[in-house]
């Protein structure tokens, strides 16, 4: 059965940015902060590595019941049995993803325009992250999305749906009437010296605008 997830404070990994000795640390200092869901992202490990960490994140998740979500990598996500994956547009097609993966999975697709969050949603996708909503330095090669289409988006999808890039406390406010269902952040969570009470002010502010 599909497990029920919670959007709202959704952590990506970036190993590059962490402020703690182990990826590991990260995740669990993020989850005591009120975390709720996890994306691993290993861009340039080898398949070993990403396996390894993926079993060492995975101990982590299960204790506190958390979900983990694999970046990509279809076969690291079934090796570690995570409740699913994320995938962008230029990654193997949604319809392939989920014949792989069956129904019971989670999978989420990137989407920067209403053209491709329609695509998703027709193609079965569980939820959408939208972005990037700020010029980031953690994805090089994002563009920005407009305000304007993130709520274009929201009118015309009915997906959960998260925003990405560049999104920080002070930024949650931006999105305060359109109605998202989460936030996907990096460098504001995994960078900060203390993770576990950068994640509860973000965990806040989102509380804020959802009231």
């Amino acid at each position: 059965m599909k497990p029920y997830i919670d959007y709202s404070v959704y952590l990506v990994t970036d190993r590059d940015l962490m402020s703690t000795e182990t990826l590991e640390e990260a995740v669990e200092e993020a989850i005591k902060g009120g975390c709720t869901l996890i994306q691993l992202r290993e861009k340039e490990c080898s398949s070993l590595d990403f396996y390894s960490t993926a079993v060492n994140v995975k101990e982590i998740t299960d204790k506190y019941n958390i979900p983990l979500l694999i970046n990509d990598r279809l076969d690291i996500a079934q090796a570690v049995d995570a409740a699913g994956v994320h995938v962008g547009q230029s990654d193997l097609p949604l319809t392939i993803v989920r014949n792989i993966l069956g129904n019971d999975k989670i999978i989420g697709v990137s989407a920067g325009n209403l053209e491709e969050a329609l695509t998703a949603e027709k193609d079965g996708a569980d939820y959408i992250g939208v972005g990037a909503v700020y010029v980031t330095g953690s994805k090089k090669d994002a563009t920005a999305v407009t305000m304007e289409e993130v709520r274009k988006i929201r009118d015309n999808v009915k997906l959960p749906m998260v925003v990405i890039g560049g999104v920080n406390k002070e930024r949650i406010k931006d999105f305060k009437d359109i109605n998202i269902d989460g936030v996907a952040i990096i460098s504001a969570i995994i960078a900060q010296k203390d993770i576990k009470k950068a994640t509860k002010e973000i965990k806040d502010e989102f509380n804020k605008i959802k009231k």
